[in-house]
C-alpha cells in the first residue's frame, strides 16, 4: 500500500499528531553545547616566547573557562600534529609518552621525534628545576567556578627545525585533547594577539613573539556510550521512593558478562576489587537495578509555613573511583529563594542572567570534598532551606522536584515525570507515559490503514 499526500489538509489527524508526539522523544546530539554553561570550553594557547638558532621556546597554556566541569585524575592528555617536520628538543612542566625515532640525530638526542606527540603533565613531587608556573598537578585541571586558581595547567616546550620568524612559522593541526577519555573536540589553532605579561612587580610589561589558540569543547554523547549518573525521588507527603529508571547506566549480565558489577555482601569483597588494578579506571560497580556509578537522590523533606527543606544525597557506586573536588549543579525554580544550605557550598549560575534557576554545589574543602569509592563512605549529603513564592510554589505535579541535574558536568537520568510522587488527595494520578500514547496511537493508525 502506497500513501500520497498532495496537500497538509488532506494528512489524517491521527498521523499529525502521531509525529508531533515523536517528535517530543528526539534527542538533540549537537555536539558541544550546553544550555547551562554556553560559553564553557578549554582554550589552549600557544606562546612562543623566544627564538632558538633552529626554532623556538614556547609556553602551553590550557584554560578551563567551563563552570562546573573538571579534569580529574588521570588527568589530560594533549595531542597534535606538526606541519613540517618538526622535533621537540626539550620539555619543563610536562613530557611526551612516546620519543619516537631520532636515529638520525647523533650527540644531542631530542626529546621527542614523533609527527603527532602526545604530552601529559608531571606529577607532583616533580623536581623544581623541571617545573613551570601551573605545572605538574597529574594533569587534574579543576573548574572555573570552584577553584579559578587551579583552573590552568602549563608546560614549557622547546621545539627545532621549525621556523624561526613569524613568517616561517607553521602553527600544528589536529589538536586532540583527552581528559582522560574522550568527550572534548578542538577546532584548528588560529593566530591571533600576542599575549602580554606583567612582571611580579607589576611595572614592565613583555609580550610573546607570536601565539595561536586552539578551543576545545565537550560533549557528553562523545565522551561515553551510555549516561554516568542518575536521580532517585522521595517525599514526606508520599510512601513511594521512586528509584533511578532500571538499565540507566546498563544491566546485570551475570550470564554473558560475568564480573560487570560486584556484590556488596559477597565475601573478600576488597581482594575483589583490588585485582581489577590500580590504573584501571574503567567503572566497577556495586550491583544495582540501574547500574550507574553515581546516584543522587533528591527527598523533599519538610514543609514549614513560609518555608520547605530538602535533602540531597550523592552516593559512589563505583569501588574504582574516589571523586576529588566533585560538583552538582541542579536546576529547580526556587533557587531563586535559596534561604540557607548546609554543608555544601553554593554558588548561583545564570546563563540566561535574569534567571536565576540554577545552582552550584560543591564540598567544603577537607570535609566533604572528596566523595569516596563505593562503601560505607561512599556518600555526601546536604539540606537545603528555601523561601516560598506563594505565586509559584506547590507541590502538585512534581514541581518540588528539580528540571535537571549534572554531576561533575555529565546530564544524570531523571525518573519519567509520571513516576514523580503524588500529593494523597491529588485525586486522579495518569498512570498511562506519553510513549504508551504514542505505541497506541500508532498501532490504531497502522490498523486504520490496512482497513483501508
Amino acid at each position: 500500500m502506497e500513501l500520497c499526500f498532495r496537500s497538509l489538509s488532506q494528512i489524517p489527524t491521527p498521523i499529525i499528531l502521531l509525529f508531533f508526539l515523536l517528535s517530543c522523544f528526539s534527542f538533540n546530539t549537537s555536539v558541544a553545547y550546553d544550555p547551562l554553561d554556553p560559553n564553557g570550553n578549554i582554550t589552549i594557547k600557544w606562546d612562543i616566547i623566544s627564538w632558538t638558532p633552529d626554532g623556538y621556546v614556547a609556553v602551553v597554556t590550557m584554560f578551563n573557562f567551563q563552570q562546573y566541569r573538571h579534569i580529574q585524575a588521570p588527568g589530560w592528555t594533549l595531542g597534535w600534529t606538526w606541519a613540517k617536520k618538526e622535533v621537540i628538543w626539550s620539555m619543563m612542566g610536562a613530557q611526551t609518552t612516546e620519543q619516537g625515532d631520532c636515529s638520525k640525530y647523533k650527540g644531542n638526542i631530542p626529546h621527542c621525534c614523533k609527527k603527532d606527540p602526545t604530552v601529559v603533565d608531571l606529577l607532583p613531587g616533580t623536581p623544581y628545576n623541571q617545573q613551570i608556573a601551573n605545572c605538574c598537578k597529574g594533569g587534574v585541571i579543576n573548574s572555573w567556578v570552584q577553584d579559578p586558581s587551579n583552573a590552568a595547567s602549563s608546560f614549557q616546550v622547546s621545539v627545532g627545525a621549525a621556523g624561526t620568524t613569524n613568517k616561517t612559522v607553521r602553527v600544528p593541526k589536529n589538536f586532540t585533547l583527552k581528559a582522560p577519555g574522550p568527550g572534548y573536540t578542538c577546532g584548528p589553532a588560529k593566530v591571533g594577539k600576542p599575549t602580554k605579561f606583567v612582571s611580579q612587580d607589576g611595572r614592565r610589561q613583555t609580550q610573546a613573539m607570536m601565539t595561536w589558540n586552539v578551543t576545545c569543547t565537550y560533549s557528553q554523547f562523545l565522551a561515553q556510550k551510555t549516561p554516568t549518573c542518575c536521580v532517585s525521588l522521595s517525599s514526606f507527603y508520599n510512601d513511594t521512593i521512586v528509584p533511578c529508571p532500571t538499565c540507566t547506566c546498563g544491566c546485570q549480565n551475570n550470564g554473558t558478562q560475568p564480573g560487570s558489577c560486584v556484590n556488596p555482601d559477597m565475601p573478600h569483597l576488597a581482594s575483589v576489587v583490588s585485582n581489577h588494578g590500580k590504573n584501571n579506571f574503567a567503572p566497577l560497580v556495586q550491583c544495582t537495578s540501574h547500574m550507574c556509578p553515581i546516584r543522587v537522590h533528591w527527598h523533599v523533606k519538610l514543609n514549614y509555613k513560609d518555608y520547605w527543606r530538602v535533602k540531597v544525597t550523592i552516593t559512589n557506586f563505583n569501588y574504582r573511583m574516589n571523586y576529588t573536588q566533585w560538583n552538582l549543579v541542579v536546576q529547580h525554580p526556587n533557587f531563586d529563594n535559596l534561604t540557607q544550605l548546609f554543608s555544601f557550598n553554593y554558588k548561583p549560575l545564570t546563563p540566561y542572567q535574569d534567571i536565576n534557576d540554577t545552582a552550584m554545589l560543591w564540598g567544603v574543602k577537607f570535609y566533604n570534598d572528596l566523595l569516596s569509592q563505593a562503601g560505607p563512605l561512599g556518600n555526601v549529603q546536604s539540606e537545603l532551606l528555601f523561601q516560598k513564592d506563594k505565586s509559584t510554589f506547590t507541590f502538585e505535579k512534581g514541581w518540588a522536584f528539580p528540571r535537571r541535574i549534572y554531576f561533575n558536568g555529565d546530564n544524570c537520568v531523571m525518573p519519567p515525570p509520571d513516576a514523580y510522587p503524588y500529593l494523597p488527595n491529588a485525586g486522579f494520578r495518569p498512570d498511562v507515559s506519553l510513549l504508551v500514547l504514542a505505541i497506541t496511537l500508532l498501532s490504531s493508525v497502522a490498523f486504520h490503514f490496512v482497513r483501508i
